[in-house]
C-alpha cells in the first residue's frame, strides 16, 4: 500500500513539474516576463492570450517572437517598447514563445 502511494505521488509530482503549462509559466516568472505581461489582461506588454490570437497560424511568428524576447522590439503592440532580455537563453526563449502560442 505504502508503495502504490510513493508510486502515485512520484507520477502526481513529475507531470505537475514536467506539464508544458506549468513549468512555462514558471519560467516566464522566473524570468520576470510577467512583471509586464499578463495570461489575459494588458498589462505594460499585451496580454500572452492576445498575443497567441495575434499570431496563430502563422508559421514564422515562433521563431520572430523568440528573438524579439531576447533583443526587445517596438511598435507592433503600442508605443512602449519592449526591453531586450539578456536573461533568457535562446532555448528559454523558444520554450516561452511556444508556451504563449499555445495559449487559447
Amino acid at each position: 500500500m505504502k508503495r502504490t502511494i510513493l508510486a502515485v505521488m512520484s507520477v502526481a509530482v513529475t507531470f505537475a513539474v514536467t506539464s508544458p503549462a506549468f513549468a512555462d509559466e514558471a519560467l516566464a516568472k522566473a524570468k520576470n516576463c510577467m512583471a509586464c505581461h499578463a495570461l489575459d489582461k494588458k498589462v505594460v506588454g499585451p496580454a500572452y492570450k492576445d498575443v497567441a490570437k495575434k499570431y496563430a497560424g502563422d508559421a514564422k511568428a515562433a521563431d520572430m517572437l523568440a528573438a524579439k524576447v531576447i533583443k526587445g522590439g517596438a511598435g507592433v503592440w503600442g508605443p512602449v517598447p519592449m526591453p531586450a532580455n539578456a536573461q533568457v537563453n535562446a532555448d528559454e526563449s523558444k520554450k516561452l514563445v511556444a508556451w504563449v502560442l499555445s495559449l487559447k
